[in-house]
């Protein structure tokens, strides 16, 4: 197989497509997710029974991609804890204490990692005597008035055949970006995104906190196929939600195996103790997609528990796929002949010529060629549409992993030409032109304020909204009091109405 170059000029778009597809007969719209009904799945996003009630372990999603502004390094990003909604506090998002978050890299294409980072964190609490998140304005990751702190460790595992070779601490105690809570709490936020920037020894640099879903799709597929009537195409689901992200930015020789075999395999695993205190791997993810809509119901939670290396057991989810069943019953579109054999390249063995080791095991890994540069100008499709730096040789943001898959699936490797997807086709929010890349999070205080005239809401609460002080030792009092003041006055407005609902309907009947 060869990576498969065509203009984007002729492409149809989404519109043409429905129209030309509802007139033929064929698909008018379908996602790269299961199409029935089920729980919301978005790449990695609750995409297996076990691991849906464990947030703080489920990683949603992997990138890794050769660094676009500095080419002689590549960088890999990793993200947990899906759907975060910005304004979820006063306990707002933290990564586990009792949790390994892993980045694996196999360079000999062996299906075993040669190299983890390790990041551990821990939680720190200035005052227990406030509900409070922050009590006061945070300017900067040592404020005092950022009650709630998190801090990491790297350590980098290095190991053959499995077995533990040497452990070198990398980073320690590293500050990381916190949630952001509003425009009131965090003014700046850029400021403290810019300070958990860390630039290590070696050359690479690291990064853990909050960032914008990168992700983008339409998950109203579950719907009956987008409203049943394609009335519910083309938004993009995760806009206005945040992740926890760890970014790593290293120099590329220090992850290769060497400048002849420059094609290295990267997956993310969470681990986290048992009730014997014991380490267990709970998620697992390498390329996008796999444990959504490939592995059936009865596999989802064995694979978040399994490795690569062990792949074979999953191998005719991958040969025998369900998908293009479901669109073929549905839509009266040919499902592609199997075996899926193509499939198997793309998925777990890398593209032939392009990003497939030597000697390769075939394992669901991300797998990418650090010796191709950057592109100039990014295409969303990436390989399928020229675009040898993009998807599946590794992973940009700005790539389109939902449109690509889903014209894969549906044979465009093999004769079956097809211009499918969801009609989202970037992201909501800009991505960055330096590390860490991602989007800043979306403001908890984000959306319309309160509107009114002359007895307005900040009328109704009095004084509770007026008193707090920004300096000094009194920010929580002043703030829990102001908070008790609010709390008092819509308890006390809705009595009033309820009151007077109580009395008209009396009067009425």
């Amino acid at each position: 197989m060869t990576p498969i170059s065509r203009s984007g000029a002729g492409r149809r778009s989404f519109a043409a497509l429905v129209c030309g597809a509802l007139a033929a007969g064929g698909l008018a719209a379908a996602g790269v997710t299961a199409l029935e009904p089920g729980a919301a799945a978005a790449s990695s996003h609750r995409e297996a029974p076990l691991i849906s009630g464990q947030p703080q372990y489920d990683n949603t999603d992997v990138y890794a991609f050769v660094s676009p502004d500095k080419p002689d390094t590549t960088t890999i990003v990793a993200n947990w804890i899906p759907f975060e909604e910005p304004a979820g506090g006063p306990n707002f998002f933290t990564f586990a204490e009792d949790a390994h978050y892993d980045l694996h890299i196999d360079n000999n294409g062996d299906a075993q990692g040669e190299l983890i980072y390790r990041y551990t964190f821990k939680t720190h609490r200035k005052n227990g005597d406030t509900f409070l998140y922050n009590t006061g304005p945070v300017t900067s990751l040592d404020d005092p008035d950022l009650n709630i702190t998190q801090s990491y460790d790297i350590d980098l595992l290095r190991l053959h055949d499995q077995k533990l070779i040497s452990r070198t601490k990398v980073a320690d105690d590293i500050p990381v970006a916190p949630s952001n809570v509003g425009k009131a709490s965090m003014p700046h936020y850029s400021t403290l995104r810019d300070q958990a920037v860390y630039k290590l020894a070696g050359g690479s640099t690291t990064f853990a906190g909050q960032a914008d879903d990168p992700f983008f799709l339409d998950l109203r597929v579950f719907d009956l196929l987008y409203g049943g009537d394609l009335s519910e195409v083309g938004r993009d689901t995760l806009k206005g939600y945040n992740v926890n992200s760890i970014a790593l930015q290293v120099p590329t020789d220090m992850i290769q195996e060497s400048a002849e075999q420059p094609i290295v395999g990267i997956w993310s695993t969470t681990e986290r103790k048992d009730a014997h205190g014991d380490w267990t791997q709970v998620s697992r993810l390498g390329m996008p997609l796999v444990n959504e809509v490939v592995n059936p119901q009865k596999d989802k939670d064995k694979f978040n528990a399994s490795a690569p290396w062990d792949d074979a057991q999953f191998l005719k989810n991958v040969t025998n796929p369900e998908l293009p069943k479901l669109i073929e019953a549905i839509y009266k579109i040919k499902a592609p002949a199997e075996p899926r054999n193509d499939l198997v390249d793309v998925f777990l063995k890398g593209v032939e010529g392009l990003n497939q080791p030597p000697h390769v095991t075939p394992a669901e890994e991300l797998r990418l060629n650090t010796s191709i540069k950057p592109a100039a100008s990014p295409k969303r499709l990436g390989v399928l549409d020229g675009d040898n730096a993009g998807f599946p040789n590794g992973r940009r943001l700005t790539d389109d992993v939902i449109d690509a898959s889903l014209q894969v699936v549906e044979g465009e490797l093999v004769g079956s030409k097809n211009d499918l997807g969801d009609a989202v086709d970037k992201n909501d929010k800009k991505f960055g032109h330096s590390f860490p890349y991602l989007a800043q999070p979306t403001s908890g205080s984000r959306g319309a304020t309160a509107k009114g005239s002359g007895n307005d809401v900040r009328n109704q609460l009095g004084g509770g909204l007026t008193g707090a002080s920004t300096t000094g030792g009194t920010d929580t009092v002043l703030i829990a009091g102001s908070a008790a003041a609010g709390a008092a006055g819509f308890l006390l407005i809705g009595t009033a109405v309820m009151w007077w609902r109580r009395r008209m309907h009396n009067r009425a009947y």
